[in-house]
């Protein structure tokens, strides 16, 4: 199982259950960051993100912890994670891990941006873990990546959400 509290990101407060022993204490690890809780399966496959932009699927981009999970140490220690963008998947693959990131998208009434988690199983099918609807903006975060990928740099990406937001609210975007 995979506990994780409900109101923290970057996998902070994360923990994973494979024996009924480790319970308790991943209950209490996990309830120090928060009162509610996740409990869900532990999905085995190989974790993928999908960016989305204007409500359009960017290069996926598979990210591989060098040791462990991707956990928030794997996440934030220099070195401790590989990132591939574009993920080394099939087409057809890569096609269904996007329609389902779309539709996971699309199914909370997501608009402009946001990264979809994904694993994917070893027969390919791809597993919706969660939908961010405020991804990280750092120009190593994954949104980025994966929009560099598409060929936009940090400041195109950056000023294409801005124009999504104004157009939104019926605002047209100013050329700089």
């Amino acid at each position: 199982l995979v506990v994780k509290p409900v109101r923290q990101g970057s996998s902070v407060g994360l923990q994973f259950v494979s024996r009924v022993e480790e319970w308790p204490g991943a209950l209490s690890e996990a309830l120090r960051y928060d009162t509610q809780l996740l409990v869900e399966e532990k999905i085995e496959g190989r974790e993928t993100t999908v960016g989305i932009l204007d409500n359009a699927a960017l290069p996926l981009v598979e990210v591989r912890p060098k040791q462990g999970v991707l956990d928030y140490r794997n996440k934030y220690t220099p070195g401790a994670t590989e990132y591939f963008c574009p993920a080394p998947f099939e087409c057809a693959i890569s096609e269904r891990i996007q329609a389902a990131a779309l539709g996971a998208f699309r199914a909370i009434g997501g608009r402009d941006y946001a990264r979809v988690d994904v694993m994917v199983r070893a027969n390919g099918d791809p597993v919706v873990l969660e939908v961010n609807t405020l991804p990280g903006m750092t120009e190593t975060s994954l949104l980025p990546k994966a929009a560099a990928a598409a060929g936009l740099n940090y400041e195109m990406l950056c000023q294409r959400m801005i124009e999504l937001a104004l157009n939104r609210r019926g605002t047209r975007a100013k050329a700089a």
